[in-house]
Parts: C-alpha cells; sequence; structure tokens
C-alpha cells in the first residue's frame, strides 16, 4: 500500500461513512468522505482518488451512475460498490460496468480490504 493512497467512500449514511473512514485511516490511507456521487464530482477528490468506495443506491445519481460516468470522462479509478440491496442482476451491472467489487452490507472488514488491495492492484496496473 502506498501512504499516498487517497480512498474515496460515497455513502449517504452517515454511520457507514464515518465507520470505512475510521477502518480505513486506522490502515494507514487517506480517506476522503461524500454524503452524494454530486458531492463527489464537485470537490477536487474526483480527480486524484486512488479508489472509490461508493454505495450503490443513493439520491439523485445511483454509485454505477457515477462509475459509468467517470469511465466517459476516461477515468480508470477502481470502484467497490456496497450495498444493502445485493440484487444479483444489479452486481452484474456494476461489474458489467467496471467495478472491482460488489459487497452486500453488512460486510466483513477482510472482504472490505480484500476487495480495497485488489482495487489497488489493479490501478497500480493502469498507472505503467
Amino acid at each position: 500500500m502506498s501512504a499516498a493512497s487517497v480512498i474515496s467512500v460515497l455513502d449517504d449514511d452517515p454511520f457507514l461513512r464515518a465507520a470505512v473512514n475510521n477502518l480505513l485511516e486506522s490502515r494507514g490511507y487517506i480517506v476522503h468522505t461524500f454524503a452524494s456521487a454530486e458531492e463527489f464530482l464537485r470537490s477536487t477528490d474526483s480527480n486524484n482518488t486512488s479508489c472509490v468506495i461508493a454505495d450503490v443506491q443513493m439520491p439523485l445519481m445511483t454509485g454505477i451512475d457515477l462509475l459509468t460516468q467517470m469511465r466517459a470522462h476516461g477515468s480508470a479509478t477502481p470502484f467497490i460498490f456496497i450495498t444493502a440491496f445485493p440484487d444479483e442482476s444489479v452486481r452484474e451491472r456494476a461489474l458489467k460496468a467496471g467495478a472491482t467489487c460488489f459487497l452486500g452490507k453488512p460486510f466483513a472488514t477482510s472482504d472490505l480490504m480484500q476487495c480495497l488491495n485488489r482495487a489497488l492492484a489493479a490501478g497500480d496496473e493502469t498507472m505503467e
């Protein structure tokens, strides 16, 4: 893990954002949290994040819509999706759109960290 890895956490649930933030900061990551996809897109973090961890279902713009929009603008930023509604058809859409992982809530810390390690490794490969 690079000490400069910036992880952006997008979820409309403030408790989940805080929990994931605390977990990732305790592992040495720089974490920025956002309550919506729109808030993320308005920030400068959308251009320099190492990985996005996003809820699938958020008001206005879904996580999958955000991923699709970022890919359309040339971003290869890895995405991990988390959802309280782990429907198989949504999972397939997320993975087809380019997500690295798709986790149902609640998820195990080890599963999230495994996904993050895989996402960051994939992101490193696209940078070479």
